[in-house]
């Protein structure tokens, strides 16, 4: 038998040490979170996108007494700006979180499986890894290419 043990790379990092791009962008995210429709969960997640035409597309999680039929900011935001500018790369995208509490996340959350697949999907659409921001009060990671996250996933990229 075989060990294969795979690891990834996260930088953690706090805000201040971000680009002047990337801040704008994780402010976006953050904004976006007041939009969220979550009056189930009453948790509001915002995402940004951030195109290689230096557009920013914003999205929010939307939920519906039919679980199914909600989704999340991360595809609300990467749909848009396929919608929007379906040649244009998605170069980054940043993401935030309000807990039940309302107050902004300490420490940030992940992408759930849909939307980590959508992410593959994306960088393989455009042949290029995303840099993605997950935002935390206390803590921001920055994550080059989804495959940290998602290391075995299905990909010709």
């Amino acid at each position: 038998m075989e060990l294969l043990d795979i690891k990834s790379t996260i930088k953690v990092v706090n805000m201040e040490e971000l680009s002047e791009t990337e801040r704008v962008l994780v402010h976006h995210a953050i904004d976006s979170t007041a939009h969220s429709y979550a009056p189930y969960s009453h948790f509001k997640v915002g995402a940004a996108v951030y195109l290689e035409n230096g557009e920013i597309i914003t999205g929010c999680n939307q939920e519906n007494v039919s679980y199914p039929a909600g989704i999340c900011a991360e595809r609300t935001a990467i749909y848009a700006a396929g919608a929007q500018y379906p040649t244009v790369p998605i170069v980054m995208i940043a993401i935030a979180a309000r807990g039940t509490d309302g107050e902004l996340q300490k420490v940030p959350i992940s992408p759930c499986g849909i939307c980590r697949q959508v992410m593959v999907e994306t960088e393989s659409r455009f042949h290029r890894p995303l840099h993605i921001l997950l935002y935390g009060k206390e803590k921001i990671y920055i994550i080059e290419g989804i495959k940290e996250l998602m290391p075995l996933s299905f990909t010709d990229f």
